[in-house]
């Protein structure tokens, strides 16, 4: 099964081109969509779970027309959004409860059959009658999978999933996250490279509404073999630095910063060859420096020049997901 995008664009109305003509084709495993703050990933996430709708375009899941038959895509959707509600008075076997017979699971001893499955597979066993109000960020994230994971759905998006999890949170996400992706078509839309890294075989760099790569992680880290430089200089330098070399990331570092620097050979003594690695292949993408891979079943997106510092502002209108819940945002 997969999931065709074609020429999908969305104008929002104070001039904003969200999407811009986007096509993808999307295979059953984990896929990454990358892209900064603003890029589109939000606008393209809600569209695909028939949140929103496009101006232009066309998307189908399997023979599923997601534009035209959204009561048949829902039927199908797992969604966790960036931000939802729960409620906090609620222990969390009784909310997963009920949101299974909204899904449409009537029957009581099925119904407890799959809440208690879902709370085993995403580690909350334990923690079934702690009030939703009493967890931490990373438990919340799990309530949200297993929510999402009602109706054994066969097309699953996570928007920005691990955005402020401790470290041992994030392993647990993570680790439940690939664990999905062997059977379900699953969509990782974040700006953390190392999440996609880790749990994606195929991947996109969004930007400015516009996707500027598409292709293997692992093929595109080989391709900037021999091209990735590194130095420490003192932070007042950078400005002339940037001046004479292709500059795609400093990171400070006791004071000093350490850039890496795009160049097919060493800019010269001071720098050290670096192994490089998809945060190398995200900048240097933003930068217009790697040709884009084109996207399955359709031509190659233009790229960019230098696009390292540009963010698109989407309206407030755009990120807000109203659900019926108390405390806000619903879980989808």
């Amino acid at each position: 099964m997969e999931l065709q995008i074609r020429h999908l664009s969305k104008r929002y109305p104070n001039g904003v081109q969200a999407l811009d003509d986007v096509t993808l084709t999307i295979p059953t495993g984990m896929y990454g969509l990358l892209g900064p703050n603003g890029a589109g990933k939000s606008t393209l996430m809600r569209t695909l779970a028939t949140l929103q709708e496009p101006d232009a375009g066309e998307v189908s899941l399997g023979d599923v027309d997601v534009l035209n038959d959204k009561d048949a895509v829902r039927r199908q959707l797992g969604y966790l959004p960036q931000e939802f509600g729960v409620y906090p008075k609620v222990p969390a076997y009784d909310l997963l409860d009920h949101f299974a017979v909204l899904k449409g699971v009537t029957d009581k001893a099925e119904r407890r059959e799959l809440v208690e499955a879902l709370l085993h597979q995403t580690n909350l066993w334990k923690a079934r009658t702690k009030h939703l109000g009493g967890f931490s960020g990373g438990m919340k994230q799990r309530f949200g999978i297993a929510v999402a994971l009602i109706g054994d759905p066969r097309l699953i998006i996570v928007d920005e999933p691990t955005a402020g999890l401790d470290p041992a949170e994030r392993v647990r996400f993570l680790n439940l996250l690939s664990e999905l992706g062997e059977d379900s078509v699953v969509i990782l839309s974040t700006h953390i490279v190392e999440d996609v890294a880790e749990l994606c075989s195929r991947m996109a760099i969004i930007n400015e509404g516009r996707i500027r790569f598409e292709g293997d992680p692992l093929a595109a880290t080989a391709s900037l073999e021999g091209r990735i430089w590194k130095r420490t200089v003192e932070k007042a330098d950078l400005p002339a630095l940037r001046e004479s070399v292709e500059v795609i990331s400093d990171r400070l570092l006791v004071g000093r910063v350490v850039v890496h620097v795009y160049a097919d050979a060493s800019p010269g003594p001071e720098y050290a060859p670096v192994e490089p690695d998809l945060e190398d292949v995200y900048f240097c993408t933003l930068r217009g420096l790697l040709d884009p891979a084109p996207a399955a079943g359709g031509d190659a997106p233009p790229v960019a020049g230098d696009l390292a510092d540009v963010a698109v502002e989407v309206p407030a209108a755009d990120i807000s997901y109203e659900a019926p819940s108390p405390s806000g945002r619903g879980t989808g």
